[in-house]
């Protein structure tokens, strides 16, 4: 791939898919999250709610970007990035319920100035409550995945769920991984990984994002000093059965993916029997 000379610009990409009163907000907030010009994507993923269109039509930094089906979270984004024009050098890509505390964009680009090796960067995310939401984590290891998976829907506090999720003071340092509803890259960056791999339709798309990002020799920074508010709270999000599911098979797929071969059979098995058990005692507390 060809290095690209890009500018200084700043591009937003949402993937949108019927998103309703939320995107409005998400458009508005913005404007005061960052003194640059800034160029707004919505790659929509099939919107049937006309929310989308409208937003972009009256609003003259925004645009309506249909990608052609419901492609997935990584899927949208990767279309999103790819129309943004080579003016633009950074690329914050976040879910359309998101709202952004003022100047919170342009702290996550300060930070960069600070980690010169970074290419992705992370806010500080809260629940609608007030809840500080554990963004920044280590990468899964096997140990901690299975540990996550058997025991951190029965016991909260177990020492795989806590070391996993990384849950401590909000200080601006390096993880291994960002949450993927909202982050801040370097096009450089975005570009040297290939952006999302889009066989993950949902969930686990950052956190192999994150992992290829460090192995190309960048930096995931929390920068806590940015902040914003995801309104529809990533407890909602996971919900129903079916975003259960996706989740759990996300979360399979990407650690099959890096323990191949006959010696790891029976931690593989482990883990699908662990997600398999989670989604049962999720499924059963929430009905």
């Amino acid at each position: 791939m060809s290095r690209v000379n890009y500018g200084d610009g700043l591009g937003v990409v949402t993937v949108t898919y019927s998103p309703g009163e939320t995107l409005a907000p998400f458009v508005d907030t913005l404007d005061k999250a960052t003194s640059r010009s800034v160029q707004v994507i919505l790659a929509d993923n099939g919107s049937t709610d006309g929310v989308p269109e409208a937003v972009a039509g009256s609003r003259s930094h925004v645009t309506f970007l249909p990608t052609g089906g419901n492609l997935g979270y990584g899927g949208g984004a990767n279309r999103g990035v790819a129309a943004l024009g080579p003016d633009v050098g950074w690329v914050l890509i976040s879910n359309p319920d998101i709202e952004f505390a003022p100047g919170s964009v342009d702290a996550l680009i300060a930070a960069a100035e600070r980690w010169p090796r970074g290419g992705m960067f992370g806010p500080l995310i809260r629940e609608p409550s007030g809840e500080v939401y554990p963004s920044a984590r280590l990468l899964p290891s096997f140990g901690r995945g299975v540990g996550h998976a058997l025991f951190g829907a029965v016991w909260k506090s177990n020492p795989w769920t806590r070391a996993y999720r990384q849950e401590k003071a909000p200080v601006e340092r390096v993880a291994g991984w960002l949450s993927g509803s909202c982050f801040l890259m370097r096009r450089e960056a975005f570009d040297s990984v290939g952006g999302f791999d889009e066989r993950y339709f949902m969930y686990f798309e950052d956190v192999d994002l994150g992992e290829r990002v460090g192995a190309a020799g960048w930096l995931n920074v929390y920068v806590p000093e940015a902040e914003v508010v995801h309104i529809g709270g990533h407890s909602t999000a996971r919900s129903s059965d079916r975003m259960l599911r996706e989740h759990h098979r996300s979360a399979y797929r990407y650690m099959a993916d890096r323990h191949a071969g006959v010696l790891w059979a029976p931690f593989r098995v482990a883990l699908r029997v662990g997600l398999g058990l989670r989604v049962k005692i999720l499924t059963r507390s929430s009905r």
